[in-house]
């Protein structure tokens, strides 16, 4: 895989021009996947008029979303630039309120709940209410554009030889052996609610240690084939939890609300042409298709901007559309 989005579409309406963009006031990023960093870049469309800066956090699926955002968008004739693997949503988020970055790709319920500082929606669970919740407690300036079927939650997974060992299929059967366990997880994981404070809280889990490791990452995934951990957080969407046999525990007390892929933007960035063109995108992707791209970015090693605008190029009719095929 390649470390940039060196690339240019041809034979199609679709052309990137990319050169180097320097990302300005954002230090302290956390790194992601190595070999899917250093994704600044600028696509130069051909409406001087509209120009729009799509950030992103720091793991694969990010990388590939804000691609498709990139490319439909450039296609609409906007100036698109790219500033991609900044980090957490702790970094990235703030990017995104103080105008450094103008449409990012999130998630409904981990955005809400990181927004949510008094939980007054704490009960939200559900798609609807979850969406609901978001747009109540978004900045002033800030919107959320359709959700999309898709959805990518957070998941502990296992070894399968440690499900069998511990007779583990749901978060409620780690509790009882939590202590004899090592997980691995972002940082960020030891203070959001839906990291181990609320594992401990609706659950009682308490790990016997915590690893400081990436979100899904190499690290992670090293780390659990090498068993250094016994508990691994990565998203359900990965392509690795199938590809190494291993396992996904349920939350079975619904800890995790609805985690629907949903574009956040700055409303005074966005025309009503590029906020249709992004619903439509929405419409059009599907949970399955994350799986897939996340495979071949994760297990395949291809370049998240080239396997973007394959999806791309592949439902270029139905965005267009507007029509949801799947």
């Amino acid at each position: 895989m390649t470390k940039g989005i060196g690339m240019m579409k041809m034979g199609s309406s679709w052309k990137l021009g990319l050169g180097a963009l320097a990302l300005v006031g954002l230090a302290g990023c956390s790194g992601g996947d190595d070999d899917t960093a250093g994704n600044d870049t600028t696509q130069t469309g051909g409406n001087d008029q509209a120009s729009l800066t799509i950030g992103s956090t720091n793991f694969p699926e990010q990388l590939i979303l804000a691609n498709i955002y990139a490319d439909v968008l450039e296609g609409d004739g906007v100036n698109v630039s790219t500033r991609l693997n900044l980090g957490s949503r702790e970094v990235v988020f703030p990017a995104l309120t103080n105008g450094e970055i103008d449409l990012l790709p999130d998630y409904t319920g981990a955005l809400m709940t990181y927004l949510d500082q008094d939980e007054a929606h704490a009960d939200a669970r559900n798609e609807e209410d979850v969406m609901a919740a978001l747009r109540d407690v978004l900045p002033d300036g800030l919107e959320a554009l359709d959700a999309s079927p898709a959805e990518d939650r957070d998941a502990l997974v296992v070894t399968r030889e440690t499900a069998e060992k511990y007779n583990l299929e749901t978060f409620s059967d780690l509790a009882p052996v939590s202590g004899e366990l090592t997980i691995g997880a972002p940082p960020e994981t030891r203070t959001r609610d839906v990291g181990l404070p609320g594992l401990k809280r609706v659950y009682g889990i308490e790990f016997a240690n915590f690893r400081s490791l990436d979100a899904g990452g190499p690290l992670t995934r090293g780390a659990l084939a090498n068993g250094d951990i016994d508990v691994a957080r990565m998203f359900s969407s990965q392509g690795a939890i199938a590809e190494n046999n291993w396992v996904a525990l349920r939350d079975d007390k619904n800890l995790e609300p609805a985690q629907n892929i949903v574009p956040i933007a700055r409303s005074e960035a966005l025309t009503d042409e590029m906020r249709d063109s992004l619903n439509r995108v929405s419409a059009a992707l599907t949970t399955e298709d994350l799986q897939a791209m996340n495979h071949r970015v994760e297990i395949d090693k291809e370049d998240p901007a080239q396997v973007a605008s394959e999806w791309v190029d592949e439902h270029m009719q139905e965005i267009q559309q507007g029509v949801d095929a799947h």
